[in-house]
């Protein structure tokens, strides 16, 4: 039975307010927007989470909520999933962004029938329906501009700190900006697929009431009031960070996994958690390179190897044991841990023998880190990433570049270079320091979302607009 046909008072008369939440088909924005779905719920509002069959199923296996029942007064809707067309990716293609998701942005237009025949569905069953899309989504949820109870905001899971001067260097720095000093360039950060659907996007984002940003005050307060000059149209809210849910000596997982089994034995803050999230593919040469380093680096590690999800994360993850150097995990048992599915990443930050995460840089990843405390050894690949590693690194000073973004694009980084990059993180008074101001800055982001918190006044002050 559907949840909410339990409650006679949705069926008796119209509710004041619904909410659709329409994520983008990659998992950190999936995770991020049923995160937000949960909130909202709270509220007690109804609340509907529309993508694919497929997405659906990953959103909630993978979700890093305190429990799948955080969900449970959520309505999904599971759309046929769109053609797949891509290719596996190629671990040893020169390009950093990953090609093997260039085909779901053209199989992602497809969602928009699909779609606009659930919005006019919903739509007579409230006196106002709010549309919560991923900025990746307002293309798909273009006809809400033809029904007059709809209003859109859009999400943005994003750093703002990278959105903002993304944007602006693409558009030729037409306003004054205060640029940091070392300040990555976007070039070589996108590649020409990923531009032009995020280009697809920008008409339908203008008709939207507003943004909700997955960030905080007191990570980027500056660059937040920034958006919030230079967009004076928009309202924003700057709800985050939405996945504050583990127990800060990592128990709280659905079952213990083995590594958090392993993490137990640890000394506090003695291990480097290594991991690339779901979109990168490193080549056979520079995993072997990264062991070396790792090993050189005499510090001990868990380490996620596994290739990028193809789209469908349900064909099972290619086994790259045969990349590592021969008796490389025999030799260094006690010391590594190498992980070859998925791993509860929020429990293994959140474990007080962690004491390093390094990262591509996600801003998911970027988030839960600083959320647990956890200084970076920054590892940026493409995208917004260059950026939320130097918001880390030269802004918070909470964390260290493995290799300069300009000279990270020219190869395979070489295993002294990860080493020196590690030893400085995890054993020595620099690093110390780094960690310190992690560890403060995840105070104050905890705090934030706590009753009375800035971001929790602020989902506050979301929830007052839409049923206003």
């Amino acid at each position: 039975m559907d949840v909410h046909d339990q409650h006679p008072s949705h069926n008796s008369k119209q509710a004041e307010v619904v909410v659709i939440m329409v994520p983008f088909p990659c998992y950190s924005h999936l995770n991020q927007v049923l995160q937000l779905s949960c909130l909202i719920s709270s509220y007690n509002i109804p609340v509907h989470y529309a993508c694919s069959a497929t997405d659906v199923h990953q959103a909630k296996l993978y979700f890093n909520g305190t429990n799948r029942l955080s969900f449970a007064h959520i309505h999904f809707h599971e759309f046929p999933t769109p053609p797949f067309l891509s290719p596996p990716p190629d671990p040893d293609a020169p390009c950093k962004f990953p090609s093997h998701l260039q085909p779901s942005f053209e199989a992602t237009l497809l969602l928009r029938d699909p779609v606009a025949q659930l919005l006019h569905k919903i739509s007579p069953t409230a006196k106002r329906v709010v549309v919560v899309h991923d900025a990746l989504m307002a293309y798909v949820v273009q006809d809400t501009a033809t029904i007059p109870n709809i209003e859109t905001c859009s999400f943005n899971p994003t750093c703002t700190f990278s959105s903002l001067f993304d944007v602006w260097q693409m558009m030729g720095k037409p306003f004054q900006l205060d640029e940091p000093q070392g300040l990555p360039s976007v070039e070589g950060c996108y590649d020409s697929e990923l531009l032009n659907f995020i280009t697809l996007q920008i008409d339908f984002l203008k008709s939207t009431s507003g943004t909700i940003i997955n960030s905080c005050r007191s990570i980027e307060g500056t660059y937040i009031d920034l958006e919030v000059q230079v967009d004076k149209n928009k309202q924003i809210w700057a709800v985050g960070p939405l996945n504050t849910r583990a127990d800060n000596d990592g128990k709280n997982s659905n079952s213990q996994h083995k590594c958090l089994e392993w993490l137990d034995k640890q000394e506090p803050k003695s291990v480097l958690y290594v991991s690339f999230g779901t979109t990168t593919s490193l080549t056979n040469q520079q995993i072997k390179e990264l062991a070396i380093g790792l090993e050189q680096s005499r510090q001990k590690f868990i380490w996620v190897l596994r290739d990028a999800d193809k789209g469908d994360i349900f064909t099972g993850d290619v086994k790259r044991a045969e990349v590592l150097p021969e008796g490389y995990e025999e030799r260094l048992k006690g010391v590594g841990l190498v992980v070859r599915d998925w791993a509860p990443q929020l429990e293994i930050l959140a474990h007080q023998s962690t004491g390093g995460f390094m990262s591509h840089c996600g801003w998911n990843s970027c988030l839960e880190s600083i959320t647990m405390g956890v200084p970076i050894v920054a590892w940026p690949m493409h995208s917004d990433q260059p950026k939320n590693a130097f918001l880390l690194t030269d802004i918070l000073k909470a964390g260290v570049v493995v290799k300069q973004w300009v000279d990270l694009q020219e190869g395979v980084v070489a295993s002294s270079t990860i080493a020196e990059a590690v030893k400085k993180l995890m054993a020595s008074r620099e690093g110390e320091e780094m960690r310190k101001r992690a560890e403060e800055l995840g105070v104050a982001t905890r705090k934030a979302v706590e009753e009375g918190g800035v971001s929790r006044m602020e989902l506050d002050s979301f929830i007052a607009h839409i049923t206003r």
